[in-house]
């Protein structure tokens, strides 16, 4: 039976999994933690990965989750900016000096946060933190995790449905292992449902700070090349550096696959949605919401919880109606929605 993808209204069901599961913007620390931070509660805060807010994707869907705390509780928040060239001590001022002000939960987006939060977070024993893509260990900590592999396993089997070609292409920002699970699970999807679809896949940069995740004209560059090889589907997954591949799709008239939130529907992209195919989701908002809620309700969540397909943690989005238009695929895309959730398919993460 179709399971209807209900990522944008699974905020309620994933917050219940938080509650279950409970057993540089930033100063100098001024001599380290002592236990707390301000008197006057803050709210949420939440410091963004490399791209920033206005990347389309990963941090516009953690800062969505915040503004939803916002509106619910009422209270103040803040959003900081990454600086280039950071260095984890940096990372360290900047969650410290968030909860030394009274934020509460302070949430780091993205693994990159992993060294500086395990530091702080023993420093700011009544703050809870939250980090989005790594698990940190502490009393204090939730580590808010997602099956990318599934989602993406989803995305291969539209790319393999959509191909005219049988060649599609796979940009990854960063060669790193959180972004392998995005490409095995691609590279599964597709020969899974048509072994003949030749994938290719390369990555942007070997690390983070040669702006692998922040580079829309790598990205650009990167698609064109694939697309010169006969590549009419290409996925991405490459925080900001993926709005370039998405507009070398629309500029060569093939199809692009989003990532992390759904990029049909982002203002920024409108001028290339219609080659924006689909979007492998993951429901970063709604597990920074549940973050902040269970913090409000006096039970913070703690621990690796872990978002994946059964539990609506990720997905595939249907909002390009073109979606549908395409023979199989709502079919194929539906069937295996069905083996990853009863076991029957197992999905890599690692090519």
């Amino acid at each position: 039976m179709r399971r209807t993808p209900r990522l944008t209204s699974a905020v309620v069901g994933v917050a219940s999994l938080a509650l279950a599961a409970t057993a540089c913007g930033g100063t100098s620390t001024e001599g380290g933690g002592d236990g707390g931070g301000s008197e006057e509660d803050m709210g949420m805060a939440i410091a963004y990965d490399i791209g920033g807010k206005g990347d389309q994707s990963f941090n516009d869907a953690a800062y969505a989750g915040l503004e939803r705390a916002k509106k619910e509780y009422g209270y103040k928040t803040a959003d900081i900016e990454p600086t280039d060239g950071e260095t984890d001590a940096d990372k360290e001022q900047r969650l410290a000096s968030l909860a030394r002000q009274g934020y509460n939960p302070v949430v780091g987006v993205g693994f990159a946060y992993g060294p500086a939060m395990e530091k702080v977070a023993a420093d700011y024993p009544d703050t809870t933190f939250g980090i989005v893509d790594s698990v940190v260990e502490g009393d204090n900590v939730a580590s808010l995790v997602f099956a990318e592999n599934e989602a993406s396993y989803l995305a291969g089997v539209a790319a393999a449905k959509a191909t005219k070609t049988r060649t599609v292409g796979f940009v990854g920002g960063v060669d790193v292992p959180l972004i392998h699970k995005f490409q095995a699970g691609f590279e599964q999807g597709v020969a899974d449902t048509d072994p003949k679809v030749e994938v290719l896949s390369q990555y942007l940069t070997q690390t983070a700070e040669e702006g692998g995740f922040s580079s829309p004209d790598k990205g650009k560059a990167a698609a064109e090349g694939q697309i010169e090889k006969k590549a009419d589907v290409v996925y991405q997954a490459a925080g900001l550096s993926g709005q370039g591949v998405i507009e070398a799709a629309a500029a060569n008239k093939v199809w692009a696959i989003g990532v992390d939130s759904d990029q049909y529907q982002q203002e920024a992209l409108a001028q290339y949605k219609d080659s924006i195919l689909t979007s492998a989701l993951k429901d970063i908002d709604g597990a920074v919401f549940a973050l902040a809620q269970s913090v409000e309700d006096g039970e913070p969540l703690t621990g690796t919880k872990t978002f994946d397909l059964k539990s609506d943690g990720v997905g595939l989005s249907e909002s390009n109606p073109e979606y549908a238009e395409v023979p199989g695929l709502t079919d194929a895309v539906a069937k295996a929605e069905e083996g990853i959730v009863d076991g029957s398919i197992k999905v890599r993460t690692e090519p």
